[in-house]
């Protein structure tokens, strides 16, 4: 019996079917369900850094010591620091090509306005607001990142934080960013589901219970830092 040739895979044919996959993935996020996919995919990669950000954030509440010591375990981290901020800047920066393209393409086609808005379907005020909650947000991230990150820092970061929300016009600012942040994720969390397809009538009961019980924990923790820094004297210290 004759044995069959194995097929080899030359470097021309290697490259041919690497340019097939790309043109392929190039055409499936080039549709409005593949950006709606990398959106909602860096939309929950972001999620996971907000629930991480909040557990952090929360030594606030065990006194200054606790998340002075929190803050210098994360910068012994180093380099590995530097590399998820990087990181967390292109997945942040994808969402938001993203997200600018799908509105101006809802935009688009939108030849008609609906005269009356029905609150079914998933209306809510979370996903009619998610542009101008989403730029609310962009706006805080540029100003937090001035206020904590791109400055010098003569005094530890609980100190910093500490006389940063001590000031009325600050503390305000962060609070109404925080509400921007709880509407965006009232919608964001439930869409996440509904993009990946988990939602089904069965259990979207409780997966919407689930995704607002978070977003009320979420938000509580966030709202209570600049609110408890301005109001109580012994926060922090």
């Amino acid at each position: 019996m004759t044995q069959k040739p194995v097929p080899v895979m030359t470097g021309a044919g290697f490259c041919v079917n690497a340019s097939k996959i790309m043109r392929t993935l190039i055409a499936a996020f080039s549709s409005s369900v593949g950006k709606k996919f990398l959106m909602a995919f860096t939309g929950l990669l972001l999620s996971l850094f907000l629930i991480a950000h909040a557990i952090g954030n929360s030594t606030t509440f065990l006194g200054l010591d606790v998340f002075n010591a929190y803050a210098e375990h994360l910068h012994s981290l180093g380099f590995f620091i530097t590399l998820f901020e990087i990181g967390l800047l292109l997945i942040f920066g994808t969402h938001i090509a993203f997200a600018i393209i799908l509105y101006f393409q809802n935009l688009y086609a939108r030849t008609t306005r609906y005269l009356v808005q029905k609150a079914s379907g998933g209306r809510t005020p979370g996903s009619r607001t998610m542009p101008y909650t989403g730029l609310i947000i962009l706006i805080f991230i540029i100003v937090h990142l001035g206020d904590f990150h791109f400055i010098e820092k003569t005094t530890t970061i609980g100190d910093l934080v500490k006389q940063t929300l001590n000031q009325p016009v600050a503390a305000l600012f962060y609070i109404v960013a925080m509400a921007a942040v709880i509407l965006h994720i009232s919608h964001g969390f439930w869409s996440l589901f509904q993009t990946f397809g988990v939602n089904h009538p069965k259990y979207d009961c409780t997966l919407r219970s689930g995704t607002l019980g978070l977003t009320i924990i979420l938000g509580t923790v966030f709202v209570l830092i600049p609110l408890l820094a301005l109001v109580w004297s012994g926060f922090l210290s």
